[in-house]
């Protein structure tokens, strides 16, 4: 039986493992939220991470939509250098009831521009920070629509939302969950809905940059693992067309 070509199994390995590297890109290259989770009726800083997954442009804009379904009191930006952040506001059918006031408007919409000088280039990434509150307690997520302008005029449109039973879609919209909060200890009264807004955004702080330390490190893991297999379809390929050539040489 004749041998395939070494060059012709290393052609094989090759396209195995762009195969292996397309399926795994897009798991890294949404538009997410970070951490992905954060307790309900409470106050939480969170990030919305934006990659830039164009190799010939710069993202230059982000429009974050936050969901009127369930409206927050309290939407503060924290600064990024480079970039001007903008917040719309909405009125609402029902007031909002927050530490004792009507809130008659919330914000709707979070727009990050990119100053004169300043763009999030190819191969990089970058977080906008946002504190929330009070998150909504009869709700188990969040879904928040994006939209990512490039320099070139292009607009990545994370809108779509997942369906359960179904693939993820191609352009998801980053979706916060929300767990159950915590029952306060025996003696306590204080809720985390009437805590105060700055330890509230403290404690928030904290919890996302162990969680999103925590997401780093299992998106490093995804990585190095389809590096590892790739590396494994690409080694076992050539060992293969080494025992051919062997065998070939001994029965000459």
């Amino acid at each position: 039986m004749r041998s395939l070509p070494a060059r012709r199994i290393a052609g094989i390995a090759a396209v195995a493992a762009s195969t292996v590297l397309a399926l795994a890109a897009p798991a890294f290259a949404h538009v997410t939220v970070q951490p992905g989770s954060v307790p309900q009726g409470g106050y939480s800083a969170v990030a919305f991470r934006v990659p830039n997954e164009n190799d010939n442009a710069a993202t230059v804009k982000l429009e974050v939509s936050l969901p009127m379904d369930h409206p927050m009191a309290s939407v503060r930006t924290e600064p990024v250098p480079g970039w001007t952040a903008t917040l719309e506001k909405s009125k609402l059918d029902k007031p909002l009831k927050s530490h004792g006031q009507d809130i008659n408007e919330a914000v709707s919409k979070i727009t990050w521009t990119a100053n004169e000088g300043t763009k999030l280039g190819p191969g990089q990434f970058l977080d906008f920070r946002v504190s929330l509150g009070a998150l909504p307690a009869d709700t188990d997520k969040l879904t928040f629509k994006a939209l990512q302008t490039y320099d070139n005029g292009d607009v990545v449109r994370w809108i779509e939302e997942a369906k359960d039973g179904q693939p993820e879609p191609a352009k998801p919209a980053p979706v916060l969950t929300l767990t159950p909060a915590a029952k306060p200890a025996a003696g306590s009264t204080a809720s985390p809905a009437a805590a105060d807004h700055h330890a509230g955004d403290a404690a928030g702080g904290d919890q996302a940059a162990g969680k999103a330390g925590a997401a780093s490190d299992d998106s490093t893991a995804r990585t190095l693992g389809v590096v590892g297999i790739v590396v494994g379809v690409i080694g076992a390929a050539l060992g293969v067309a080494g025992l051919r050539r062997r065998s070939s040489g001994s029965a000459s």
